[in-house]
């Protein structure tokens, strides 16, 4: 059976007129692809407020400095979970996800990533085209504005297994 076509769209805070646009944004589809989501993960090291944010910077500056009081584990990977069945947790990722080197969504296989904000200008979602057509009723329920571009983006098929990587 062939893989669902995958759309590629661009989320980075600074496509978006407010910050806290491309946090609801993150947030409804957070709430949305609950169904679908295995691992909501970020890396809690050197994180950083985007500077396009205008709301609950003091809040958000409190989570950064308790997670950076937190211990660490020995190991290399030093990753953070958040629960999505939390509604406090949610709040918290999406926050902290856009001041994150690196904050991924993973399927619940892990087979499949669905978002991804790195290096704090980059973020990207990959989605299903089932996911997307959920994510998009959900954005215009709420009132929210889809970017232009994202309308208009086409969804493709992924490579086969064997056609995928560097090689």
């Amino acid at each position: 059976m062939p893989e669902e076509a995958v759309t590629t769209l661009r989320a980075e805070l600074e496509r978006f007129g407010r910050a806290e646009e491309g946090f609801a944004l993150l947030e409804v589809f957070l709430e949305v692809a609950r169904p679908w989501l295995g691992a909501v993960v970020l890396d809690p090291v050197g994180l950083h407020l985007p500077d396009g944010m205008t709301e609950d910077r003091a809040v958000v500056q409190g989570l950064i400095e308790e997670l950076e009081r937190a211990p660490r584990g020995k190991g290399r990977v030093v990753e953070r979970g958040f629960d999505m069945a939390d509604e406090q947790a949610r709040w918290d990722y999406v926050r902290l996800a856009y001041s994150s080197n690196q904050a991924t969504v993973w399927s619940r296989r892990g087979r499949t990533t669905y978002f991804e904000a790195s290096g704090r200008h980059k973020a990207t979602y990959w989605l299903p085209d089932s996911l997307k057509r959920d994510y998009f009723e959900a954005l215009g329920s709420r009132g929210w504005t889809i970017p232009p571009d994202w309308l208009t983006a086409v969804a493709k098929r992924p490579k086969p297994w064997w056609k995928r990587g560097g090689r």
